[in-house]
């Protein structure tokens, strides 16, 4: 088990996971994200490359649009 926050609360997963799976896990496939780990933003194209290591902090945001 590996253990990290998303947007202050812990969260537990079975596996390392990248933030493209982490994506998926959360439902936000399709959606306008940004997510920044450990204080860095993290490019859309670094998402498959850049794994989810026990203790990390992250920010998730969903771009929402209105008027």
């Amino acid at each position: 088990m590996i253990t990290f926050f998303i947007n202050g609360e812990p969260r537990e997963f079975a596996a390392p996971l990248t933030l493209a799976e982490l994506i998926v896990a959360l439902e936000l496939t399709g959606k306008r994200i940004a997510i920044e780990k450990n204080g860095d933003i993290v490019p859309r194209s670094q998402h498959a490359q850049t794994m989810v290591a026990d203790g990390d902090r992250l920010e998730v945001v969903v771009a929402v649009g209105g008027g």
